[in-house]
């Protein structure tokens, strides 16, 4: 028969370990690195199409009645786990009564939509991926880079 204190110390150290297994995740920190462009989607709830749109960080851009900034985002380099976070501020512009009203303000995952979503009853947003500019337009930041022409 275990006594009290002996249960309560098995108690606690199979809590630890469950605990220090689930912490081992997150112990290893991301390496993310600035983009300097966001891919975000937007869904109007009424007509159910889908937008995929890009902002560059530090601007803004118009999705429906909505005024998104992109004030941050970054990436994971290519090696380590794909994951794309932006920092956004959404804005609801309603021409009806022409005052504005901020719905949204914080960071987004692409990974994990749902852990900080806009909750809007028209709009869905969320981020798609990070972008790095390169000749020609934007690539994915998780891209493999272009091979060198063989001569």
């Amino acid at each position: 028969m275990i006594s009290g204190s002996c249960r309560l110390i098995l108690m606690s150290a199979s809590i630890l370990s469950v605990w220090g297994g689930a912490t081992g995740l997150f112990a290893q920190a991301l390496d993310y690195r600035p983009a300097k462009i966001a891919q975000l989607q937007g869904l109007d709830k009424i007509t159910a199409r889908i937008s995929t749109f890009t902002v560059p960080v530090g601007q803004s851009a118009q999705f429906g009645t909505l005024s998104i900034t992109v004030d941050a985002c970054f990436r994971t380099p290519p090696e380590e786990r794909p994951e794309s976070a932006s920092f956004l501020e959404i804005v609801d512009t309603r021409l009806s009564d022409g005052e504005s009203q901020s719905v949204f303000s914080g960071w987004m995952f692409a990974s994990s939509p749902g852990l900080s979503a806009l909750e809007h009853p028209v709009y869905d947003v969320w981020v798609k991926e990070c972008l790095d500019v390169v000749e020609g337009g934007a690539a994915p930041a998780n891209s493999p880079p272009d091979k060198p022409a063989e001569n």
